[in-house]
């Protein structure tokens, strides 16, 4: 997030929502073309289109790009239901790919939603799918509510 967002004074969800208000994406999101798109208490969609700078070697889009988005869906889920002066941080992120990436599959789309949320903990899950609805990708997290 930037500077221009006051954490200590606003929960989760509306960090989230002047985020959006005001295009102020984080730089990775800028690097590797991907934005939040919708978000909700408990839910957060991003979109990405990935192109040749996302490849690696064997002529496909890196799995990191999935597996970004996948955490990015997971964390912002997560953190549209902190409280004022909450942070939160990635325990664990488990990643099944399903179909691989080229620049021809075009727009696609990251939705992470929280399963259970406490005091300390809170476990979220994502899917990443393409304009047809096909899941590239599934992830399961575990983060750490930093109060």
């Amino acid at each position: 997030m930037t500077g221009t967002i006051d954490r200590t004074a606003m929960s989760g969800i509306e960090q989230l929502r002047a985020m959006i208000a005001t295009d102020a994406q984080p730089p990775i999101g800028r690097t590797m073309d991907f934005s939040l798109v919708e978000i909700d208490e408990g839910r957060a969609v991003f979109e990405g289109n990935p192109d040749r700078r996302v490849y690696n070697p064997i002529g496909s889009v890196h799995g990191g790009y999935a597996a970004t988005l996948l955490d990015s869906a997971c964390g912002i889920a997560v953190h549209s239901k902190l409280a004022p002066g909450q942070g939160y941080t990635t325990l664990e992120l488990k990643v099944s790919y399903v179909r691989g990436m080229t620049v021809d599959t075009g727009v696609v789309r990251a939705e992470g939603v929280v399963i259970s949320m406490g005091r300390r903990v809170a476990f979220a899950e994502a899917k990443l799918t393409d304009a047809s609805g096909r899941i590239l990708a599934t992830a399961t997290s575990t983060l750490l509510v930093i109060s």
